[in-house]
């Protein structure tokens, strides 16, 4: 079950407890991606959201996230590699 979402994941420099709350999704988005679903099916299945009656929130709630699920594999993931280095 995905946990409660904002339409804009953070665009912060630093990982953030709504980022901790979402790892399994923002996995769950880039296997997804990874596999080439469409994100229509993709918003419904992870966020409940009907893309046909919304579109274009749909759209902004999965690209949003999607960009922060990619910003994680390409920048926060070393956030995290510090912090287990600091326990």
């Amino acid at each position: 079950m995905t946990p409660p979402f904002e339409d804009h994941a953070p665009a912060d420099d630093r990982i953030t407890a709504y980022d901790e709350r979402h790892f399994v999704t923002y996995l769950r988005l880039l296997d997804a991606a990874d596999q080439g679903a469409d994100w229509r099916e993709v918003a419904s299945i992870i966020f409940g959201l009907d893309a046909e009656e919304d579109a274009e929130h749909a759209r902004l709630v999965h690209d949003s996230h999607l960009k922060r699920a990619r910003w994680m594999t390409e920048q926060g993931y070393r956030q995290l590699l510090e912090k287990s280095r600091n326990q």
